[in-house]
């Protein structure tokens, strides 16, 4: 995890080709089961996977709260990046850069912030949830390819 100016960036490696990383990023079904924190679960109200278009859903935290999210897709390049605002809470871009390395795929994930109060709020929270989601995504990669 790296600390940049109101913003966050974590990469992962995986042992998998982009295509399936950036399956795993755009199919709603898929994306529920490990967006998010350890102990987390999502329910998906609206995902349109377009520019313009609006992800809403519910994010049900371990302690029972439930946690309402709504994020507008800026730029979706087929198995390079997703661009997203997150528009609910703490305002913040996350940039999801998905790299080849010769079949296996490199994810780089950019949390920024709109406002500072907010990044130095939420960073200490957001550096381990960012690396528990990038954890959660790699098991669903696991269990894609077996």
């Amino acid at each position: 995890m790296t600390i940049g100016e109101n913003e966050l960036i974590a990469t992962r490696e995986y042992d998998v080709p982009r295509e399936l990383v950036f399956r795993a990023w755009t199919t709603p079904d898929l994306l529920a089961q490990w967006w998010g924190p350890q102990g987390f679960t999502n329910t998906i109200h609206e995902c349109d996977m377009s520019p313009g278009g609006t992800w809403k859903f519910t994010m049900h935290g371990p302690n029972g709260v439930d946690y309402p999210n709504h994020n507008v897709f800026v730029e979706i390049v087929p198995h390079e990046r997703i661009v997203l605002d997150h528009l609910s809470g703490h305002e913040f871009r996350v940039t999801a850069s998905f790299d080849d390395l010769e079949g296996r795929t490199k994810v780089t994930f950019r949390q920024a912030f709109k406002k500072k109060e907010a990044f130095e709020q939420a960073k200490l929270i957001c550096i381990e949830a960012n690396e528990q989601q990038l954890d959660r995504l790699g098991k669903v990669l696991a269990e894609m390819t077996s």
